[in-house]
C-alpha cells in the first residue's frame, strides 16, 4: 500500500521590505511521504519570497512529477514565468527548466550545497535566466524546528535576509547568490 501526502496548513504573514510587499496568505501544501520537514519548511519561505499576492505562484505536485518544479507561476496562456526547484536539482534538470521557463530560480540547502554547486556551475553557466542560492544549513534546521500540521509563519524580509517567526520560536535565514 502507497504512502500518502501529509496536509499542512498554514497562515503566512509577509513583510517584505525590499519589494513593498505586505499580505497574509493561507496555503494548503502536501508533504510527500519521502519530504523532509526541512524541505517543506524551505519550499514554503521560496513562496514568501516570490508571491506578490496576483494568486500566479503555485505549489506543484513538485517530487511527484518530474515534468514539474517545486513552485511555478504561469501566465494566462500557462506558459511558465518562474520555476521554482528546492533542492539539488542536477544540470540536465535546470537547463530543461531553463528552456521551458522566462525565470529559474533554485534554493539550494543541506550539507552538501558547495560540491553540488561546484560539479554543475560550468555546465549551467550558460542559463542567463538561471538564479541559485544557497541557505545556510543550520538556518534550514532551525526553520524546519517550526513545522507544524497548522501554523501561522511570519516572514520578515530585508535585504538577503529572512527573519521566521511563529509561536513557537523563530530562525533567520540569510539567502546566499551563488550566480
Amino acid at each position: 500500500m502507497a504512502l500518502r501526502a501529509t496536509i499542512y496548513k498554514a497562515e503566512i504573514n509577509i513583510a517584505d521590505g525590499d519589494r513593498n510587499y505586505y499580505g497574509s496568505h493561507a496555503v494548503t501544501v502536501a508533504r510527500h511521504p519521502s519530504e523532509t520537514d526541512e524541505r517543506l519548511m524551505v519550499r514554503l519561505l521560496a513562496f514568501a519570497r516570490h508571491t506578490d499576492g496576483d494568486d500566479t505562484l503555485a505549489f506543484t505536485r513538485g517530487l511527484s512529477d518530474v515534468d514539474e518544479a517545486d513552485l511555478w507561476r504561469l501566465d494566462l496562456t500557462g506558459a511558465i514565468q518562474q520555476w521554482i526547484e528546492i533542492g539539488l536539482p542536477d544540470d540536465r534538470r535546470l537547463l530543461k527548466a531553463c528552456g521551458r521557463a522566462d525565470e529559474v530560480i533554485v534554493y539550494a540547502y543541506g550539507r552538501n550545497v558547495d560540491i553540488w554547486w561546484n560539479g554543475i556551475k560550468n555546465k549551467v553557466a550558460r542559463a542567463r535566466n538561471l538564479k541559485v542560492y544557497a541557505l545556510p544549513t543550520e538556518a534550514t534546521l532551525m526553520l524546519a524546528a517550526l513545522a507544524k500540521r497548522s501554523m501561522t509563519l511570519h516572514f520578515n524580509m530585508q535585504d538577503a535576509t529572512v527573519w521566521v517567526s511563529t509561536d513557537d520560536g523563530e530562525a533567520s535565514i540569510e539567502i546566499m547568490p551563488l550566480n
